[in-house]
């Protein structure tokens, strides 16, 4: 294994790492409600998107890895899989613009336990929670774009701004992942409620 995550992050060649393609696997998403299903929540207790009125900002993303552990074999040559560190300081640094623009709450959301979640947002002091689909349920019952690796099913990146229960805008494939968080934020301003 190797590729493991530097305590402080560095900037990230994207041109060296495989662009991810459309691929046409969130195509189906605009439109649908999302499922009434509980999430974990690193703030504790469970998040039920469903149930939240307003504009909601998810955005999606495959793993965060931690401190002193390797990544898995050949993560960054899999199309999209690198960056999810990126990604999440980037929905930090813009999250009072995304409210201000008309988001009510951001979330992040990952098949990871909510364990190793917690341990990211606190290390990257996230001002939001991250929600935890370990069972997919929430995966399936969307059937977002996942990719297997090591007898895991990791969630593709993405973003989704979902209002009152249904999705409105999908941002997919997120790349530059840490570009992601300004895409939405550009088209909370361009679409207000």
């Amino acid at each position: 294994m190797r590729g493991v995550l530097q305590a402080n992050l560095q900037q990230v060649d994207w041109s060296a790492l495989p662009k991810p393609d459309d691929d046409g696997a969130a195509r189906h998403l605009t439109g649908l409600r999302v499922p009434d299903h509980a999430l974990q929540s690193t703030s504790g207790g469970a998040v039920n998107l469903s149930a939240l009125a307003g504009r909601t900002v998810l955005y999606i993303y495959p793993m965060t890895g931690q401190p002193g552990v390797a990544l898995p074999d050949g993560w960054d040559e899999i199309p999209g899989a690198r960056g999810c560190t990126p990604q999440s300081c980037a929905f930090r640094d813009h999250y009072a613009e995304l409210l201000q623009a008309g988001a009510a709450r951001v979330f992040g959301l990952s098949s990871q336990a909510c364990a190793d979640q917690r341990e990211a947002a606190g290390r990257l002091h996230l001002p939001f929670a991250l929600l935890s689909d370990a069972d997919l349920a929430f995966a399936r019952a969307l059937a977002l774009p996942a990719f297997s690796l090591q007898h895991r099913v990791l969630l593709k990146r993405m973003a989704l701004v979902i209002d009152e229960a249904v999705i409105t805008k999908v941002f997919y494939p997120a790349f530059p992942p840490d570009q992601n968080a300004a895409d939405v934020l550009a088209w909370l301003k361009d679409n207000p409620i």
